[in-house]
């Protein structure tokens, strides 16, 4: 393992107190970055235009690239792909077809993520045999009706077992769920698993510090990964060096690590939030390591989130989504059997907690698979729903496949309400969102801004029956660019703690009415030329 050295490790160590200096090293990290970044992406369009209008062979080129982009535009409209990526592309092209013809050619196949995609291919299939090994295929026994298609989807399509034992709590804000999972972890004997987006210090980061420590002591095996954008702004450099010379038995992974480098493959993040103890106990949802998420620190009035924990033998899918990354990435590779735990016989030692006719399926979600895993399992509950569904989203920016869904889903008489935040986080993308409630409240979609703050939250419930809590915003990007995990559940307790933290929501959040927000002219063309290119990074 390779060591920090002792000047490197103390200056980590003076960065990490969260003062000032520290603070400004970090911002003037993340300028650097963007400027750089911009500094390409200005000079490749330089070039070219220089090429194509300042040679004698300028009037070739142009001619050449006209005809080009006339072929790749074809191409796209026959490819079998999102109509909004395709449209999104194609205005790109067929206005700046200088630009937009080598930016398709570069990017728009997915060149950069191939070797991406077969890392985490090969990891998947060896850990989906060890899985088997160990676990056994889970098949689904005559599940109900309004369950089958979506379960069949996720354990034939997705390779993730359908469990009808265990246990799920739901929790409606991080502060609940806090001390919850600081005592799960001080359980653990023999393995804790941890892969969030985002790292930051104070107390609620430093609290599982204090435990990691003292498990690491104990012989129990840390396993982190963190997501290098995600950590920019709350991170140093070599964070994850830091951490694993603190102690041999805890190991640290930086995902998708930040170059200066205009690359489509540093636009798929690590979005993931998965706590996995002893592979006994799981937590899920929206909260990252960070204070804001537990009400220790405000940031855009109150953070609301949500925690979902899993107990019993599905803890086992989070396990093995967390080495399909581990192992596509670390040169020392884990075997993940060493991982799993015995299928339990009638439950084991949740027998007492379990509920009959649970259907309990983790599942997660890649963006190189070239299908969203997690839209397809929204779209199917949206579709099936037949008198109501709620629905919990920071951003709202979505693609014709999903705004067509609601509406239909409104116009058949489904109760369709949408809880955005009050206050944004993100302006443009706070635009985006408010640029999608007109057609949406105009075939009855019911949109509520949450007042208090900003909601994070990520889940969706339908019908008393079946819900999903888990990382995956209504969003272009978490749907389509970012890798994300979720947990379906139907026909148990927690469905119904869902939706009643929904109404509770609808209470204290302001109803939006038809001709909300108000917009200008220039304001609509705004809002018309952002939802164009929303989809094409």
């Amino acid at each position: 393992m390779k060591k920090l050295g002792e000047r490197r490790k103390k200056w980590v160590e003076r960065t990490v107190a969260n003062n000032r200096s520290y603070k400004a090293y970090l911002y003037n990290r993340f300028i650097l970055f963007l400027l750089l970044i911009i500094a390409q992406l200005a000079g490749f369009v330089w070039l070219l235009y220089l090429f194509a209008y300042h040679t004698s062979v300028g009037v070739i080129v142009q001619l050449t690239v006209s005809a080009l982009a006339l072929v790749v535009v074809l191409r796209l409209i026959s490819k079998n792909d999102r109509p909004s990526m395709k449209l999104s592309w194609a205005v790109l092209i067929l206005v700046l077809p200088i630009v937009g013809v080598p930016s398709y050619i570069l990017f728009g196949e997915g060149a950069p993520t191939r070797k991406m995609n077969e890392k985490i291919t090969r990891s998947k299939q060896a850990n989906e045999k060890a899985f088997q090994e160990v676990y056994g295929e889970t098949e689904i026994s005559q599940p109900a009706i309004r369950t089958e298609g979506v379960c069949h989807f996720l354990t034939k399509y997705g390779k993730f077992p359908l469990y009808r034992s265990g246990q799920v709590n739901y929790y409606k804000n991080g502060e609940s769920a806090f001390p919850v999972m600081l005592e799960e972890l001080e359980k653990a004997e023999k393995f804790i698993l941890l892969d969030y987006f985002i790292i930051a210090h104070g107390k609620f980061w430093n609290s599982i510090l204090e435990i990691l420590l003292k498990k690491a002591t104990l012989g129990v095996q840390i396993r982190i990964i963190y997501d290098d954008f995600g950590c920019m702004m709350t991170l140093p450099p070599d964070y994850d060096k830091y951490l694993e010379s603190l102690h041999g038995n805890i190991r640290c992974m930086t995902f998708n690590t930040l170059m200066p480098i205009f690359s489509l493959r540093m636009n798929n993040r690590d979005h993931r939030k998965i706590m996995v103890v002893d592979g006994k106990v799981a937590f899920t949802g929206g909260i990252n390591l960070a204070d804001e998420y537990i009400a220790e620190k405000e940031r855009f009035g109150y953070w609301k989130d949500s925690v979902l924990r899993v107990q019993g033998d599905a803890v086992n899918s989070f396990t093995k989504m967390f080495f399909d990354l581990w192992n596509a990435f670390r040169k020392d590779k884990e075997d993940l059997k060493k991982y799993l735990q015995p299928k339990q016989k009638n439950g084991g030692r949740y027998a007492l907690a379990e509920e009959k006719g649970l259907y309990l399926q983790p599942y997660d979600d890649s963006p190189l698979d070239q299908v969203s895993v997690g839209e397809t399992v929204y779209l199917d509950i949206i579709n099936r729903a037949q008198k109501y569904v709620y629905i919990f989203t920071p951003y709202l920016i979505l693609d014709d496949q999903m705004r067509t869904a609601l509406v239909l889903a409104a116009t058949r008489g489904v109760d369709v309400r949408i809880v955005t935040p009050g206050t944004p986080d993100k302006k443009t993308v706070y635009r985006l969102t408010r640029a999608n409630y007109s057609v949406l409240m105009r075939a009855g979609v019911q949109i509520y801004e949450y007042t208090p703050g900003f909601i994070h939250a990520k889940s969706i419930v339908c019908d008393d029956e079946c819900a999903v809590v888990g990382t995956i915003n209504f969003d272009y990007r978490s749907l389509y660019h970012h890798f994300e995990n979720a947990v379906y559940f139907a026909d148990c307790e927690a469905v119904a703690a869902v939706k009643r933290d929904c109404e509770e929501t609808f209470a204290v959040s302001r109803l939006c009415e038809k001709g909300y927000p108000k917009r200008t002219i220039v304001g609509r063309l705004i809002d018309a030329v952002l939802r164009v290119f929303e989809t094409l990074f």
